[in-house]
């Protein structure tokens, strides 16, 4: 497989994930082929060391017993039974020169004859090697260890024939010992080669298998890259598909998956943009409409004092609505500016307490919100913008909370190291607050802490609109800054706008 080009959104960070060493796939094969190399290398040296022991002890076994029958038989042809203890050493002697020096025993009844009188035979021929011999009229070996040291024993019982020519146990039994010392050396040395054949086995295997694990784990790596690119946003990554095997098959997988998710995520994008669209044509369409209601509904309440009791509440109610759909109509084109991002600041160096000061006034606000603002606070903001973050902070906790409201002002440093500061300002009310989940969600559209919270909650200019604290949070970003919801110390919500400090020649971000 191979990694093609990329599209779609593809905006998220990519995380740095360590590659896994132990207990990776990677080492998993290369420990599982290097097991099986070492496995069958130890295997076929065992059955060949043994094949190979066996057939030099055979082929050793097959010449003494071979070479020795043969020599008795010529030897015992001049041999007189019974014999005397020098002439059973005579024969002995025979014996052993004839099959090439190993040491031989005779025996005969009570009589024991050595072809190397120096030898020491005790413990090199057993009671039970002795015993076969006696009882039976074939040769009998038997490969023993003595003083360490390995050596075939071959026992033949020397027959003749009597009077009727029947062949007959004369009694007397020869045994070969034939030291085994060569041939266990040469297997020995077979052993020590095939062992030293084992390291570069299990090297060899060690390489190929990381070579077979790159070759298998190549695909896998980009298919996984691949997803991880996918999950991060990147709807067009994807893979190239090789083969017909099973890797292939689940790249090709991948790819459908990813293409469907695409075609799915292209085409939830344009509902929603055909959605923003409408909503922002239905509220410019609004827009005239409204400014003729508005106006009509402004004659209306100046003139209720002069109508009837029954018409001039109408008449107040009609003004009260009209406002607040006018509200909401600007509410919808300020979100759906938003969405297009077309929402541009226009940013002037601004002193930030007459900003709220002013902002109060305007809507009436003076004497029902306490303020602590720091005078002097001058920061390059959008001064329509800062005043429509104040207006929806402070109209909420006017609407939501209980007075007393407060709001406050001030900066705070950044970063001690780059000596950089940050405009707080803090609205408070000392309602009921607001619970954790409403706290997640409350800048989020049309969200309704209470269910209490209906159309009657707005106010008399309209206010209430359901996008007020998104439209804050908003304007707040476009700044670089954010806003915060926590609970006030003594009850309440309390909510935080933090701004970074900007100054006359300092770029926004």
């Amino acid at each position: 497989m191979k990694r093609t080009g990329r599209a779609g959104r593809g905006g998220a960070p990519k995380r740095w994930r360590p590659r896994r060493l132990v207990g990776g796939l990677r080492v998993r094969l290369v420990v599982t082929f290097v097991l099986v190399a070492l496995i069958s290398a130890v295997t076929s040296t065992a059955l060949a060391y043994r094949e190979a022991r066996t057939a030099v002890l055979q082929r050793t076994q097959n010449t003494a017993v071979d070479d020795l029958r043969k020599q008795i038989t010529t030897v015992a042809a001049d041999f007189d039974i019974p014999p005397d203890k020098a002439s059973l050493t005579r024969f002995a002697t025979k014996v052993s020169n004839g099959i090439g020096a190993p040491l031989v025993v005779a025996r005969f009844q009570g009589l024991s004859a050595v072809s190397d009188s120096l030898a020491d035979t005790e413990g090199r021929i057993t009671a039970e090697l002795r015993a076969a011999v006696r009882s039976g009229k074939g040769a009998r070996f038997q490969r023993v260890m003595w003083r360490e040291e390995p050596y075939l024993v071959v026992g033949v019982p020397v027959l003749i024939h009597d009077s009727e020519g029947q062949e007959r146990v004369s009694g007397l039994e020869v045994f070969a010992i034939t030291d085994l010392r060569a041939e266990h050396e040469d297997t020995a040395a077979l052993l020590d080669s095939v062992r030293a054949g084992i390291v570069p086995v299990v090297g060899l295997a060690a390489v190929l298998a990381l070579l077979a694990a790159g070759t298998v784990l190549r695909p896998v790596r980009k298919l996984g890259r691949a997803t991880r690119e996918l999950a991060a946003g990147d709807l067009g990554s994807r893979v190239s598909v090789r083969g017909h095997d099973e890797l292939a098959e689940l790249a090709r997988t991948f790819n459908e998956t990813a293409d469907a998710l695409q075609t799915s995520d292209a085409e939830l994008r344009e509902q929603e943009a055909k959605a923003r669209r409408f909503v922002a044509d239905v509220s410019h369409e609004l827009r005239t409409p409204l400014a003729a209601m508005t106006m009509v509904a402004t004659v209306l309440e100046e003139d209720a004092d002069q109508l009837p009791p029954d018409a001039a509440r109408a008449a107040r109610t009609v003004g009260a609505e009209t406002a607040r759909l006018a509200r909401l109509v600007e509410d919808l084109m300020e979100i759906s500016r938003f969405d297009a991002k077309v929402v541009r600041l226009n940013a002037a160096e601004t002193d930030l307490a007459d900003t709220v000061r002013a902002s109060l006034a305007l809507r009436g606000w003076t004497d029902r919100v306490r303020t602590h603002l720091d005078e002097g606070v001058r920061a390059v903001v959008d001064r329509r913008r800062i005043d429509v973050i104040v207006a929806n902070l402070v109209g909420n906790a006017l609407r939501h909370g209980a007075p007393p409201v407060t709001v406050t002002l001030r900066t705070v440093p950044t970063r001690a190291a780059t000596n950089t500061e940050t405009v707080v300002l803090e609205v408070a009310d000392h309602g009921p607050g607001l619970p954790p989940e409403a706290r997640e969600r409350v800048f989020e559209r049309f969200y309704k802490a209470d269910a209490a919270r209906t159309r009657s909650a707005a106010d008399a200019s309209g206010q209430g609109s359901g996008l007020g604290t998104a439209i804050a949070l908003e304007n707040a970003r476009l700044h670089g800054g954010t806003i915060d919801v926590a609970d006030g110390p003594g009850g309440g919500a309390v909510f935080v706008l933090r701004l970074p400090l900007r100054r006359t020649g300092e770029e926004l971000e």
